[in-house]
């Protein structure tokens, strides 16, 4: 989704609110303001850091009318999507995967032929040495790569939206620098998907851990296993 997608979206959403308290005219005026007080020439990285906190408060709003009503409980609140990644927030716990999978047409190569197997310019984690295993799938639209202790990185073609769908109750997605750009910190277990082409068809893969999420270009990043948001955006930092 472009920024501007997104902006036009928060916009509709904010004159659709409907808040018993504070009242939803008020909200809704908030959130206008936050979005109209982006400067027109404003550098992207700005604007996308301002829409991104906007979509936090957005969210937060539409948590606690849901939570507020019975037929709301158990719904889903909003879709977020960024980085090749779609984001179902939903007011409860998802349940979990029941029978882990992989990716389509996963596999193993050796760490120097992942490159060229790739769709897109393959990078590593350098802070945390050689991968111990890497696996290429879906026709090199994904490269993931393995470290001891549960960490996984996958790397995949952001460029297209979305790959991977996540399913996400509370605590929600805090935003956060990475790199220069607006990334997203899950903190808690969360079922995670594969959404094939060309007819959306979802496969589910298995319970993901705490997740650091980011896009840098037309690459979509995700840092998998790592417990503390604060050592996931240092490893991060250390793409190279």
């Amino acid at each position: 989704m472009s920024s501007d997608d997104l902006e036009a979206e928060l916009r509709a959403l904010a004159e659709s609110l409907d808040v018993p308290a504070p009242p939803p005219d008020q909200v809704a005026a908030t959130v206008r303001a936050r979005l109209d007080a982006l400067p027109p020439h404003a550098p992207a990285n700005a604007r996308r850091r301002v829409r991104w906190r906007v979509v936090a408060v957005v969210v937060a709003v539409i948590v606690a009318v849901t939570a507020a009503t019975p037929q709301g409980r158990q719904a889903v609140l909003t879709i977020l999507r960024h980085a090749g990644i779609e984001l179902t927030l939903t007011s409860d716990t998802p349940p979990p995967v029941a029978t882990p999978t992989v990716l389509p047409g996963e596999r193993a190569v050796p760490p120097g032929q992942a490159a060229a197997q790739a769709r897109f310019p393959v990078r590593t984690l350098t802070a945390l040495g050689p991968p111990r295993r890497v696996t290429v799938s879906d026709g090199g639209r994904v490269v993931s790569m393995f470290w001891p202790g549960g960490i996984r990185f996958d790397q995949f073609d952001g460029g297209m939206d979305p790959y991977f769908f996540k399913r996400l109750g509370p605590p929600f997605p805090q935003d956060v620098p990475v790199n220069g750009v607006t990334g997203w910190w899950l903190s808690g277990e969360h079922p995670v998907g594969y959404i094939t082409r060309p007819d959306d068809t979802e496969i589910p893969l298995r319970q993901a851990g705490p997740t650091l999420v980011w896009q840098t270009g037309a690459v979509g990043y995700r840092l998998e296993g790592v417990t503390a948001m604060d050592r996931a955006v240092e490893l991060a930092r250390s793409l190279g």
